[in-house]
């Protein structure tokens, strides 16, 4: 995530690290944070190892949970410092059992 452009188009993959659920009093807004860090909430080496996901108009997204692993395409922007993509498209990376 530390090649993703200040703006433009671009597809990353990772973890979810966390979700942000609004109250219904307030915009339909569901945002996700991505990290392309397994278990790292904090990056160590100075880059920027986050993504937000923002998906306007909705409550929810189907499948998209702490721990889910996805890819995502958009365009990114800057919100709140983070690089952020809104209406991402993506897609859920199962884990093989073995």
């Amino acid at each position: 995530m530390d090649a993703l452009p200040l703006r433009g188009r671009a597809v990353s993959a990772g973890v979810i690290d966390a979700v942000t659920i609004l109250p219904a009093s307030s915009a339909q807004e569901f945002s996700a944070i991505v990290t392309d860090r397994e278990f790292l909430r904090v990056p160590t080496d100075g880059g920027s190892h986050r993504l937000r996901l923002v998906w306007l108009g909705r409550r929810r997204v189907p499948g998209i949970e702490v721990g889910t692993r996805l890819r995502v395409e958009g365009m990114v922007s800057r919100r709140d410092g983070l690089p952020t993509i809104f209406n991402p498209r993506y897609e859920i990376i199962g884990i093989q059992e073995g």
